[in-house]
């Protein structure tokens, strides 16, 4: 009885004062939250922070010049710039394919669409080198479609639109496994109240549909150009590897760590995650933009 008295009488200030801390000591509905935390803190610490540190020491060990030296060259220029632009355009013709796939396969019922569904996740289950191999052997000048294509004076395979092609092939899943499930869970009595005002098919997936999976469709859209631009297995067999042409970002990695030159490899990587990181931070406004619109 004095012990539960004794805040009171110490007067109002000292039992406020006691209070904040009481309540912290006190137990947690879902107990355990210490050792999360404490096991996140360490596999983040091990898995990404280290390893992030580490890329971004590393380079400084030319100096700033030796940096700029190292990313300068016209190699790496050229590797970067291929890298990440057929990893920008493979990601951004995957958003009508992937949008289209998805909203067939949710809107439709025909014989096979159950195959077809698990045909999505193909490159998931792929090993990259098995579909590097594949897709070479399709789209070489002796290949099926690639002898079509050299028909009309198109190279496919050893040329940049065979590493768009490579690209556009390993980033379709993600845009299609993002749009699926929010398609599956968009109302359709809304499309229908759409229709009966008279709104138009076009005008119905405009201002009904397409705002609805805008989110899911940015965030796969995101997922399939970071995929793409750290791609070298399935990349690396139909790119032909010529350096200043079809020589992609990750390749020249390898190949600065096979000439010990690990500083320099350190510095093409550094570049890369921080041209991704400003890609995110664009991507991520957007999305944020599209989602204050949504709440007008």
């Amino acid at each position: 009885m004095t012990d539960q008295l004794a805040p009171a009488a110490l007067g109002p200030s000292v039992g406020a004062a006691r209070l904040p801390a009481a309540r912290w000591r006190e137990p947690s509905i879902l107990p355990g939250f210490g050792l999360s935390l404490g096991l996140v803190l360490t596999y983040l610490g091990l898995m990404v922070v280290l390893p992030l540190a580490a890329l971004a020491l590393r380079p400084w060990e030319l100096g700033l010049s030796g940096v700029w030296q190292a990313l300068s060259e016209p190699r790496v220029a050229a590797a970067l710039r291929l890298s990440f632009s057929l990893s920008a355009l493979a990601a951004l013709l995957n958003a009508p394919l992937g949008l289209l796939i998805a909203w067939t396969l949710v809107r439709y019922s025909f014989p096979g669409r159950r195959l077809l569904d698990a045909l999505v996740d193909l490159p998931f289950a792929l090993p990259t080198a098995v579909a590097g191999i594949a897709l070479t052997a399709i789209y070489a000048p002796n290949g099926p479609i690639g002898a079509l294509a050299a028909k009309v004076g198109i190279k496919t395979a050893y040329s940049p639109v065979g590493i768009f092609i490579a690209l556009v092939f390993i980033g379709l899943p993600f845009v299609v496994r993002a749009v699926q499930p929010v398609m599956q869970d968009l109302d359709r009595e809304v499309e229908e109240a759409a229709q009966t005002l008279g709104a138009t098919d076009f005008q119905r997936i405009r201002h009904v549909v397409l705002p609805a999976v805008a989110p899911a469709l940015i965030s796969g859209v995101t997922l399939a150009f970071a995929r793409a631009v750290g791609e070298y297995g399935s990349v690396v067999f139909i790119a032909g590897n010529m350096p200043l042409k079809t020589e992609i970002a990750p390749l020249l990695i390898v190949i600065k760590l096979e000439q010990y030159d690990y500083a320099a490899a350190a510095a093409i990587g550094l570049a890369m995650v921080a041209i991704s990181f400003g890609a995110l931070i664009v991507i991520n406004t957007v999305q944020l933009f599209l989602a204050g619109r949504g709440r007008r």
